[in-house]
Parts: structure tokens; C-alpha cells; sequence
């Protein structure tokens, strides 16, 4: 605002002075119509030109010389330079009829030299010089930088009221954000809230619901984590005790009884020791990648000793091993790793899957990245459960998982392996027809 008020009044005088200049040579030009025959003749005795160079000098506070062909004054409204001569560039100039005005403004003059032209003979006979006060000017800038400094001062007061108003009303709803957080940081993560403003602020309050509901279910997720872990590693040992237990209330048990029950027990103990394993794999995950063992393995030869090494499970149900590869695949992975994660969806395959059904794997890569589906004829995953399949200890059928002797560890291993790896998973699955796993992994591992 100042440097448009300081450019606007510097435009303002500008104007003023040019007007006055312009109305300066409209008067000079008066006069020198008046003063042609005077200056031709040599008769300055005239009252009337005398009169309207006086008049002239009054209206306009200021003061006018008028000088002949000779260069000697023969008019000047002060009475002091009267008779004498002027030697002046500017003035030997306007005799070549260039005339001259400039504007002094520390001094608060403007100056006008103005030829008086004999129109017959096409001669400069004479030259006007007028000297004109521009305090009229100066006192009309004034009265508008006043005007300026009160506008300034008045718009300043209502924008600072205004941005104090708004800035308030905007604050307003971050602040109820801050209380919420802070309620958060309290343990109240149920408490949703609602804040209506700007359309960023309706934003805000939308992903920090979305933040409340993740958290929310992180941490049902945790809880029903350490439900499960207590009650998986409680099972085992409640089978022992039940087992060993009956032996010890038994006089005289028979060997073949003994042989059963310890054969039971060894099966409970093999089942609590992969609980604890898993477990611990899935510690060693939650760690930074750093950890990762990093070197360039061919995947197609990992991919058939991890097939070699299951054919003879899928063997006992009849199940039907395949393996696909478009193209010969290398890439930067740990190799103990990724083999544990394909490990797991294949044994998952094998071990869902209906007698005499199949499974394919297929390998295929372009520039960035390479791909593993594994794909089986299995019972398939009902869409309810298909979201929480990479839970910790997540099962569709506890009782079938049981049998097959799961954890219900295994996808979670296998999808924090794959994310280590900056890679993806993905599932697509129907009841009764089958389950797909895509699996997507960079060629070039990025820390």
C-alpha cells in the first residue's frame, strides 16, 4: 500500500506540473502575440501589455522577464533586472527558436523560456521567460499524501481486525484438532469428532478418523495377538499335562499305552516348538531391513529346489506339482528369506487343496521387476476372511488348521518377507474354485 500511495502521488504531481506547463505555454503564446508589433517597433511604452504581463505574473505567483533581439531586458515584473542584459545558453538557444521548460523541484519553480516568433519574417524577435511557483502543487500533494496516510492507516486497521477474525476462525478448528490429539495421547482412541470449516480442515478431520480407526483396530489387533500367542502356547502344554496326567493316575498301563501317549506328547511338544519358532521369525521381521542378507540368486533354480523339496508332501494327497517360467530370472534378495516366504504359499497350496488337485507356480520378470503366482485348485478363501488372511494367527477353519498342523503365522511371515523386500502380495481367491497369490518383487533390492 505505501508503495502505491508514493507511486500514485509521484503520478499525481507529474500531471500537475505538466498541466501547468502546458497552460504556462498557452500563456506564453498569448503574450507573444501581444508583443510581436512592441518588440518590431521598439515602443515598450504600452500600459495594456505591461497590465497583462503584471496580471499574468500575479495569477500565476510568479515572475516574467521579457527580453529583446539584443539580449537586454526590457521587462521584468520584479523591477530588478530591468535594462540589464541576460547571457543564458537557454536563452541564445530559444532565438533559434528552441524553446525550454523544466521543473525545479526542490526549489518549487517551474521555468518556461518561450520565443516570440515575427510571423511575417519568419524571425525570432524576442523571448519570454516566466518563473512559476509550483507551492500550489506541493500544497495539493500534501492534502492527498494526507488523505493517503489516513486511507493507509484506516485499510491497515480493518485488514489486521479482519485477519484477526479469520485467523481466529480458521485456528479455531485446529485447535479442536489439538484437543482431540491430545485426548488421543490419554487413551481415549474411541472418541471420533467431527469438525466443520474449510474443506481442508473437513479434510483433516477425515484422515484423523481414518488414523482413529486404523489405530483402533491395531490395537484390537495387537490384543487378540497376545490372546492368541497365550492361548497357542497354553494348548501344547494343557495337552501334555491332560497326557501325562492320565498316565500317572494308570497302575500298571500298558507299554503299547505308554508308546501312544509319549508319541502324543512328542506331537504336542513338535507343535509348541514351531508355535515358538514362527514366532521368532516373525520378531527377527519386525526388525529394519538391514538385517536382510542381500546377493543375486538365480530365482528359477530357487524355485525348483523349493518344489523339489515339497513334491514329496504333495505326493501323499496326489496332488499335482507345476512349474512355469517364461524367461531366466536373477535378482538382488536374501535368499533365506524369500525362500521361507514362496515356501509357505506353496505348503499352503498343498495343504488346502482338494485329493488329486493341483498347483501351479509360474515365474515371469520385465525391466524393474519380477513375478511369482502361485495358483491352486484348493478350497479357496470366503470374501470375509480375505482381508484379514496376513493376520497374526488369522484362521478360516481353526479345526482344519489344526489338522494341517498351521500356526496360523505363515502368511503374516510371508507377506513381512515380501514388504522387506520392497515388494507386494496380492490374493485372489473363491470358495470352493481356488486361490491365486500374485507376488511382486523388485530386481534391484532399495535400501
Amino acid at each position: 500500500m505505501l508503495i502505491f500511495a508514493v507511486v500514485t502521488l509521484n503520478t499525481y504531481e507529474e500531471k500537475l506540473v505538466d498541466n501547468k506547463i502546458n497552460e504556462i505555454n498557452a500563456q506564453g503564446n498569448i503574450l507573444s502575440n501581444l508583443l510581436i508589433q512592441t518588440l518590431v517597433s521598439g515602443d515598450f511604452d504600452n500600459t495594456d501589455i505591461d497590465y497583462e504581463i503584471i496580471r499574468m505574473a500575479d495569477v500565476y505567483k510568479g515572475r516574467i522577464l521579457v527580453v529583446n533581439k539584443n539580449l537586454k531586458i526590457i521587462k521584468d515584473t520584479y523591477g530588478l533586472e530591468s535594462g540589464k542584459y541576460i547571457i543564458s545558453d537557454d536563452v541564445v538557444k530559444s532565438f533559434k527558436g528552441l524553446g525550454k521548460n523544466y521543473h525545479n523541484r526542490e526549489k518549487n519553480y517551474i521555468k518556461s523560456i518561450y520565443p516570440v516568433t515575427d510571423k511575417e519574417n519568419k524571425e525570432v524577435i524576442g523571448v519570454i521567460i516566466m518563473n512559476i511557483s509550483t507551492k500550489e502543487i506541493l500544497s495539493l500533494r500534501s492534502i492527498m499524501e494526507y488523505k493517503a496516510i489516513i486511507f493507509t492507516i484506516s485499510l491497515s486497521i480493518i485488514i489486521l481486525m479482519f485477519s484477526v477474525y479469520y485467523s481466529e476462525k480458521l485456528t479455531r478448528p485446529l485447535n479442536n484438532v489439538i484437543l482431540s490429539i491430545d485426548k488421543l495421547t490419554e487413551g481415549y482412541m474411541n472418541e471420533k469428532f467431527n469438525i466443520k470449516g474449510y474443506y481442508e480442515i473437513e479434510k483433516i478431520s477425515d484422515s484423523f478418523n481414518h488414523m482413529l480407526s486404523r489405530l483402533e483396530k491395531l490395537e484390537n489387533s495387537r490384543q487378540e495377538f497376545v490372546s492368541n500367542v497365550s492361548h497357542e502356547l497354553k494348548t501344547p502344554i494343557t495337552s501334555i499335562k491332560v497326557l501325562a496326567d492320565s498316565l500317572l493316575l494308570q497302575d500298571d498301563v500298558p507299554v503299547e499305552l505308554y508308546k501312544e501317549f509319549l508319541f502324543d506328547i512328542t506331537e504336542e511338544i513338535e507343535r509348541e516348538n514351531k508355535i515358538i519358532n514362527d514366532l521368532l521369525s516373525l520378531v527377527k521381521l519386525d526388525k529394519t531391513s538391514g538385517d536382510l542378507n542381500i546377493t543375486n540368486i538365480n530365482i528359477n533354480e530357487l524355485l525348483e529346489q523349493i518344489l523339489k523339496r515339497l513334491r514329496p508332501i504333495s505326493n501323499i494327497r496326489n496332488i499335482e506339482l507345476i512349474f512355469e517360467s517364461f524367461r531366466p530370472v536373477s535378482a538382488n534378495v536374501d535368499e533365506v528369506k524369500i525362500t521361507l516366504a514362496i515356501s509357505n504359499l506353496i505348503e499352503n497350496a498343498i495343504k488346502y487343496n482338494k485329493e488329486d488337485g493341483w498347483v501351479r507356480v509360474s515365474l515371469n520378470a520385465d525391466h524393474k521387476y519380477f513375478y511369482v503366482k502361485v495358483e491352486d485348485s484348493g478350497i479357496g478363501i470366503p470374501v470375509d476372511s480375505q482381508e484379514d488372511i496376513f493376520e497374526r494367527f488369522y484362521r478360516i477353519d481353526k479345526a482344519r488348521s489344526r489338522e494341517t498342523g498351521g500356526t496360523g503365522l505363515g502368511l503374516s511371515i510371508t507377506k513381512n518377507i515380501i514388504q522387506m523386500h520392497r515388494g507386494v502380495i496380492k490374493l485372489y481367491s473363491k470358495e470352493n474354485e481356488g486361490t491365486t497369490f500374485n507376488v511382486r518383487i523388485p530386481l534391484n533390492y532399495i535400501a
